[in-house]
């Protein structure tokens, strides 16, 4: 009888807590999921995206490079660690977003180095800019 009654309590409190963790979280919700703009900035074929990178072995280096220095740093979070390198014709193209500005100079000076003299546009965000 009291195992009846101790796995009824456990339940109770499994379900209760699960429904204050769905709470939370849908309260959780402060940014707007549409992306529109963004999207709609890929599209333009104004600015590079994955599918822009290269295929040839120079290129490929170059980026392997970079994305190697990215993850070794330990001081860079997993956002950074996470940008988008894209190399073409030894231009190197830097997109997606970090956590701030100091973050955006770090990413910015080890694709330079790491780059081996090939051209960095730096197109990262800043998070708290873009979600304004």
């Amino acid at each position: 009888m009291k195992l009846t009654q101790t796995i009824k309590q456990a339940s109770l409190v499994l379900a209760s807590a699960s429904i204050i963790s769905l709470t939370a979280f849908a309260a959780d919700e402060k940014t707007d999921a549409d992306n529109t703009a963004l999207n709609q900035r890929d599209r333009s074929g104004e600015t590079a995206t994955s599918g822009d990178q290269a295929n040839s072995s120079g290129d490929l280096k170059i980026t392997q490079a970079i994305r190697q220095a990215l993850v070794k740093d330990g001081e860079l979070s997993t956002t950074a660690k996470n940008i988008k390198v894209i190399t073409a014709n030894g231009q190197v193209t830097l997109r997606g977003p970090v956590n701030n500005a100091q973050e955006k100079a770090k990413v910015d000076q080890i694709a330079r180095s790491a780059g081996g003299g090939a051209k960095i546009v730096d197109e990262l965000d800043v998070k708290n800019e873009t979600n304004k």
